[in-house]
């Protein structure tokens, strides 16, 4: 998504990639016309019957385009643009949707007729169809694909239920909302362009310390006010109840719904029937809410938009942020991406000029936090000399015996369990399974080390290099690092906060916090101080967003302090992630990172996309695509441990759309030829 080529934007759909596909279908329909005299004695529709397009649910990418279907007489009223048939394809009933009706079609063979409507309720509306079709072919997927993430299954009993209440007269609280945003830089302008039913578009930085759900629900209403709908995406469930809380306390009851896959089918497509009727104009929720028929659209809103749980983990593999993007451009909505964080992505809408900044002055981000490095000086060497070597140097101690005596205080660790790796104590060699070669860890204090992959027992383990039978734990987990901690400061009260047990919130009193990175529960008040521990550790991953991703982890964390809190990182002060948090300046190291990338030519700067299977399916893949001039292709190397390889296709932005689109037609020369599959990622999150 780009302000700078007009190619980029995601509105603009091609319509000469099908000729190749849609003479195959031609072909394949005209031989199921001339079948045998037994298909033809079925009850044929009169000539006069009006003409459906339709897309059915067919996961073959050389027929993802509508096809033309005869209305009878019968369901002519039921089958209304949007609503769900059965009709019959290749032999079979299959699902699809109505996308058009029109009087005849260009089709001259034989038509055959729906076979019933489902359901008369439209749920594909035509700016969610059309959106479909931007994101399919922005991925280089189906549009029957993106369908299945955008509409959710239909539930019959919530389909006929009662309608939901009118919605309760609003009337925005304009002062509330200038004291909410208070300290932020041309906040009060852009609510004014949202209340006056404009759209300005906005890259925002929050301030530490602030409650970003009730800043997110005053933008809402101030669209809400111009009567414009609005749909905000947030990572997940306990960020959606944060929100829900902060909406309800802003609008009021009856005004806003939340779509996420915890509600339930009844409730989510209740829901959904809400919104797609206009009963409800204002959606939250997590990615797949991103294509929520919201009527009047006026702002599309996500917060922490770089948090790796917006990339679709189902093809066409869709980013929640591209998807509002996306529909920002073909609604003419507002758009805010916040975060406490800065992605790539989003610095290069500002840097563009497509977005704006909104982000809190020098001045109120001295005054809410004081970020320091645990060693980083002579004076805290002379007085521990272990202070950059030490897991939880002495200073570490000494902040968080201070800051107990005036409330919690948060212990954010990369990694969770016990002892999640082990390895020879003299050597170092890591320790392996000796059946399986698995990882070696330990689960609790008193169990003996087993295999992560396949759970033996190891009770007489012995290095394999040299011998000795002593382990060490390179790499301690939340619940060890909680048992250290609970010894040194008791008897303070230690909680931990990661994996299936999540706190949501902990009270305003002493307490040791230790929680993993996006497990963090809120403090009441705030926390006193925010320690970071085995900050090498999070730089350590080989991933191209490393850097990006373990500053927005610790600027989360850090952003949970009370005003006048303080955050101590442990770790390699001359680390430029660390700078950038010493700092507080996510803005000024997301510029560094595009350049950096720019040079490398890596997203964003460029359109990168992957194709992934066996040798075999890859190399005949590539021997069908056709890409834009010019693109690298880099490898086929080893990916996974699988025996599949992996290419990276690389083009310069100006040709990406160039490139999705051969993408695509790449697909369906593979679909209409039945070959070995492959996977296809466009941009994909992790390289």
């Amino acid at each position: 998504m780009s302000g700078e080529d007009a190619e980029d934007q995601p509105g603009l759909l091609p319509e000469g990639a099908l000729a190749g596909a849609r003479a195959q279908v031609a072909r394949a329909r005209s031989a199921t016309a001339a079948r045998p005299e037994a298909r033809k004695k079925q009850a044929e529709p009169a000539a006069t019957d009006p003409v459906a397009a339709v897309l059915v649910d067919v996961p073959l990418a050389h027929l993802d385009r509508p096809f033309d279907y005869l209305v009878p007489a019968a369901m002519a009223e039921d089958a209304v643009p949007g609503a769900r048939v059965k009709v019959r394809f290749a032999g079979q009933d299959v699902d699809g949707f109505v996308v058009a009706r029109r009087e005849r079609s260009e089709h001259a063979g034989r038509l055959q007729p729906l076979r019933r409507v489902v359901s008369p309720e439209p749920v594909l509306l035509p700016p969610v169809e059309r959106l479909v079709g931007e994101i399919a072919e922005r991925y280089a997927g189906s549009r029957a694909d993106v369908l299945r993430l955008a509409v959710p299954p239909r539930h019959a009993t919530a389909e006929k239920a009662a309608p939901l209440d009118p919605r309760p007269p609003f009337t925005r609280d304009v002062e509330a909302a200038e004291t909410a945003w208070a300290g932020h830089e041309h906040a009060g302008s852009f609510l004014g362009h949202l209340a006056a039913g404009e759209s300005p578009r906005a890259v925002w930085t929050a301030a530490p310390g602030a409650d970003w759900p009730q800043l997110l629900a005053h933008a809402v209403a101030a669209t809400y006010s111009s009567d414009r709908g609005a749909l905000v995406c947030v990572p997940d469930h306990r960020d959606v109840a944060r929100l829900d809380a902060a909406l309800t306390e802003v609008l009021g009851e009856g005004h806003h719904v939340v779509l996420t896959a915890e509600s339930g089918p009844s409730r989510r497509y209740r829901d959904f029937l809400a919104v797609s009727r206009g009963q409800r104009r204002v959606v939250i929720g997590t990615r797949a809410a991103a294509f929520a028929p919201v009527h009047d659209l006026g702002l599309v809103a996500m917060w922490d938009d770089g948090d790796d749980l917006f990339a679709e983990p189902r093809a066409p593999y869709p980013h929640a942020r591209e998807v509002l993007l996306t529909r920002a451009v073909l609604e003419d909505t507002a758009v805010l991406l916040g975060s406490h964080a800065r992605s790539v992505e989003a610095q290069h809408l500002v840097a563009s000029g497509w977005a704006h900044e909104l982000a809190p002055s020098r001045d109120v981000v001295r005054e809410r936090v004081q970020v320091a490095v645990a060693g980083a000086d002579d004076v805290a060497l002379a007085r521990d000399a272990f202070a950059r070597s030490a897991r939880v140097p002495q200073e570490v101690h000494q902040a968080i015996r201070r800051a107990l005596e005036s409330g919690p205080v948060l212990v954010q660790t990369p990694r969770s369990g016990y002892a999640p790796a082990l390895a020879c104590e003299r050597c170092r060699t890591p320790a392996r399974c000796r059946v399986c070669h698995g990882p070696l860890r330990l689960t609790s204090p008193t169990a003996p080390p087993s295999c992560g992959w396949c759970g033996r027992m190891e009770t007489d383990w012995s290095c394999g290099e040299c011998g000795y039978r002593g382990l060490r734990a390179p790499v301690l987990g939340d619940r060890r690092t909680a048992e250290e901690l609970g010894r040194t400061f008791a008897p303070v009260r230690v909680v931990t906060s990661s994996g299936d047990k999540v706190l949501a919130s902990v009270p305003d009193q002493p307490a040791l916090v230790v929680a993993t990175p996006g497990a963090e529960p809120v403090a009441e008040g705030g926390y006193p101080l925010v320690v970071l521990l085995d900050t090498w550790l999070a730089l350590a991953r080989p991933d191209l967003r490393v850097g990006e991703e373990s500053l927005r982890r610790w600027l989360a964390a850090g952003a949970l302090v009370r005003p006048g809190g303080r955050v101590l990182a442990v770790g390699d002060s001359t680390r430029p992630e660390l700078q950038a948090l010493v700092r507080w300046d996510p803005a000024g190291y997301a510029a560094r990172e595009a350049a950096e990338r720019a040079e490398a030519h890596l997203p964003p700067a460029a359109r990168v996309a992957t194709v992934t299977g066996e040798p075999a399916a890859v190399e005949e893949a590539l021997a069908l695509l056709d890409p834009p001039d010019p693109t690298e292709s880099l490898g086929p190397v080893p990916h996974g441990d699988d025996g599949e390889v992996r290419v990276v296709l690389r083009t310069p932005r100006r040709q990406a759309l160039a490139l999705s689109r051969a993408l695509g037609e790449m697909q369906r020369l593979r679909s209409a030829r039945k070959l070995a599959a492959v996977r296809v990622q466009v941009d994909p999150a992790s390289l």
